[in-house]
This record gives structure tokens, C-alpha cells and sequence, in this order.
């Protein structure tokens, strides 16, 4: 994969990519990045890329033009058209199927804005996904794009050590992941279950099921109004629901 990142602010980026996993992934050759500085296209005079709105209101809007020219200058040296994202309070909730959804893309596109919006021409003619990651405003996409870029790429092929670990991660399968333990198994008083330490990965299994569904049900609820119950995970939560 390969991930465009149009921003003002391409040092914001530094310490996100070329750390961790992140590091681990561009080594391993999953993905490559290029920073793209959408001042570096502007034909305004004085280097701007915003504007007062028409019709009036507070804040300056992202200009057309210099995003219209930087898409347009990757997408004519990309062998096909890339996944342009939008990062706007006013997109799509971020979620992990999403995450799956752009993992399978080859080449990506990410808009950051800053100011008070964007031009909506930008969003007419440019873009193919406008995400949010929540229901609060930032003071760019550059946050928003990391964390989108971060959940994306730990799932692209030999990117994560261990190839079960984002299949259990919380909401790949709709549930909230269940408890984790480790050395010593027992910790000032408090033990680790007794079925973790029995080898029996039938018991283990079903255990872990059991306590993501109950984890689930507890905290995010809403998560289970689509899902289709099995008859025991029914039988689990009418047990909840009446203890």
C-alpha cells in the first residue's frame, strides 16, 4: 500500500510513522508514505490556501485549488485511481470495519484540513470517503488521519507479528475483546482464572467468547442491537439481564 498525506503540517506525522509498528510495517515493505504540502501548489500570490466563505461567517476556508492540483499531480503518476479520505467532523463514524474496508485498497489519499472547513467543490469532485473519528472537532485532520492510518496499516499482511491478533482485537468480531493475563499468576492477592491455566483450549476459547460477549453487553450494549445471536450467547444474556 501506498498513502499520500496531504497536509500543511507534514512534521506532525514524524514521530507516528517512523515509530513502532508503523516503523516495523514501512521495513517490511507493507507500506510507503509521502508527505504532500498543499501550500507547495497554490498560485495565490501571498502562498495562501484559505479564504474568507462567501455569505460571511467566522474562520477562513480551505481554497479549492491548491487541494484540486495536489490530487490531480498523484493521481496522474498513480497507475490507478486512488482512495481519496476526507477527515471532516461532518463524515462517516469511524469504525473497524472501515479499517478492513481501506486495508484491502493499494493506494490511499489523505486530505487534512485546517481552518474553519473546506471548500465543498473538494468534497464534490475529489473525494471518496469522508471520515470522523468522533463527535468532536480538532484543530486539523492530522490527528484524525493518524489514527485511521494506524488502524489501517496493522492490518495489511505481515504487518503484526502474531496474524491472530487484529482478527481478536475489540470490534473485528462486533464484541469489545475479552481480559488479558500474563506472569505471575497470582499478582498481589488476585489470581488469574483458573481455566487459562488448564490447557484446555476448547475451555480457554469458550471462556474468552463468554467474557467479550458479558464485556460487550456491560459497557457497549449498542453493539449487540444488530448482532445475531447464537442460542448461547441468548441463554448468557437473559442470565445478565436477570442477575
Amino acid at each position: 500500500m501506498h498513502i499520500d498525506i496531504l497536509t500543511l503540517f507534514p512534521e506532525m506525522f514524524d514521530g507516528v510513522l517512523n515509530h513502532s509498528i508503523m516503523k516495523r510495517a514501512q521495513d517490511r515493505g507493507a507500506f510507503s508514505y509521502q508527505y504532500v504540502n498543499f501550500r507547495d501548489y497554490t498560485e495565490n500570490k501571498h502562498n495562501k490556501v484559505d479564504d474568507y466563505p462567501y455569505g460571511g461567517g467566522a474562520g477562513l476556508v480551505l481554497s479549492p485549488q491548491p487541494i484540486f492540483d495536489a490530487v490531480h499531480a498523484i493521481e496522474e503518476k498513480a497507475e490507478k485511481k486512488p482512495r481519496v479520505v476526507l477527515m471532516c467532523p461532518q463524515g462517516e463514524p469511524y469504525t473497524q470495519k472501515k479499517a478492513e474496508e481501506l486495508a484491502e485498497e493499494e493506494h490511499l489519499v489523505f486530505i487534512c484540513g485546517h481552518y474553519e472547513g473546506y471548500d465543498e467543490r473538494i468534497r464534490e469532485e475529489l473525494v471518496t470517503d469522508e471520515i470522523s473519528i468522533g463527535d468532536y472537532v480538532l484543530t486539523g485532520g492530522e490527528l484524525g488521519s493518524m489514527v485511521v492510518i494506524d488502524s489501517v496499516v496493522r492490518l495489511l499482511p505481515g504487518v503484526l507479528g502474531n496474524e491472530q491478533s487484529a482478527p481478536e482485537d475489540s470490534f473485528s468480531n462486533g464484541l469489545l475483546e475479552h481480559p488479558h493475563y500474563t506472569r505471575p499468576a497470582e499478582f498481589r492477592g488476585r489470581k488469574v482464572p483458573d481455566v487459562l491455566l488448564s490447557g484446555n483450549h476448547a475451555k480457554i476459547d469458550e471462556w474468552r467468547h463468554y467474557q467479550s460477549l458479558k464485556r460487550t453487553f456491560e459497557r457497549r450494549p449498542d453493539l449487540l442491537e444488530d448482532r445475531d445471536l447464537s442460542d448461547q450467547e441468548k441463554k448468557w444474556i437473559d442470565e445478565w439481564k436477570n442477575s
